[in-house]
């Protein structure tokens, strides 16, 4: 879907959301056909003629200023990410480059940097379509220990995130509130694919979960944007039971390129013990080194 099928869309399900007792208005007992605001009344809040709002609504607007946007998303009661999504769809596309051979994303040296900077914490390199480009030794086994921890290594065994999230059973029980963590997918898609609305791969990933995921389909229909800057999730993990998590993503301010999934707990707290248990439940063993001879037994041995 192109950005101007994303912004109909988007502005379609945000108005139905509304009911008029949300914005202050009066309906006198009369019955809806359909939930929601009517496209007339969200003109009005907004200040801006119907049929100049149906026409954007329908995607057949591509010249919406940046005031009419703020007055729009001010009338749908949008949230600072949600307001700069509706920029972001409303943009016009830039010119389109032939389609050619989509190339693997790789991790960049200054991100194979910080991965190494952040040793003994648990880290997780995601591409933009939130595929597991690397990971330390602690990310793999806080996120993903069930899976081959070389896989991200191969581009064809590369695990992705949010299928994990949506159709591995390990990964939906490892977070105590799952909705929560699916939501927070979801958003981050919606914001991709707003950015990026001529990648291939993208829409396949998300018409695989549309079509394995009854409850990613209702997520994403709803239109939410969650940003994954800063969550807290309570965890379930296998090995070392219960624990409170910060993630934290850090990412470009342009939103491209690779981004570090960082978890942390508060110091001093018993999911910081439990982690630092994780770290020396998985760490390597060190090979044990052949025994040398000692001199009584050589001088029994020549006897």
């Amino acid at each position: 879907m192109n950005k101007h099928g994303q912004l109909a869309a988007f502005l379609q399900a945000r108005r139905s959301q509304l009911r008029p007792e949300d914005v202050g208005l009066r309906t006198y007992g009369e019955r809806r056909r359909v939930p929601g605001l009517r496209r007339e009344e969200l003109a009005m809040l907004a200040g801006v003629s119907v049929p100049y709002y149906t026409r954007l609504e329908q995607g057949r607007s591509h010249n919406a200023s940046p005031e009419v946007l703020d007055a729009i998303a001010g009338a749908l009661r949008l949230r600072e990410p949600e307001r700069s999504h509706l920029h972001e769809l409303a943009r016009a596309p830039k010119g389109r480059r032939p389609a050619g051979r989509v190339r693997p994303e790789r991790v960049t040296p200054a991100t194979r940097a910080l991965l190494a900077a952040v040793d003994g914490t648990p880290a997780v390199v995601l591409g933009r379509r939130t595929d597991v480009l690397a990971w330390n030794r602690q990310g793999h086994a806080l996120f993903a220990g069930h899976l081959d921890p070389d896989s991200p290594d191969d581009p064809e065994r590369r695990p992705n995130m949010a299928r994990l999230v949506f159709l591995d059973a390990h990964t939906r029980e490892l977070y105590a509130d799952w909705p929560a963590k699916a939501k927070a997918v979801v958003g981050n898609l919606r914001l991709t694919a707003g950015r990026h609305p001529d990648d291939p791969p993208l829409a396949a990933l998300i018409g695989e979960l549309t079509m394995r995921s009854t409850v990613f389909t209702t997520m994403w229909a709803d239109h939410r944007i969650v940003p994954c800057d800063v969550a807290e999730y309570e965890m379930r993990h296998p090995l070392i039971g219960s624990l409170t998590v910060s993630q934290q993503t850090l990412q470009s301010p342009q939103g491209t390129g690779p981004a570090l999934v960082v978890a942390t707990a508060e110091p001093g707290s018993p999911s910081a013990t439990a982690l630092t248990l994780l770290a020396h439940a998985t760490a390597p063993t060190a090979p044990v080194a052949p025994r040398e001879p000692a001199r009584g037994d050589a001088e029994h041995r020549a006897a």
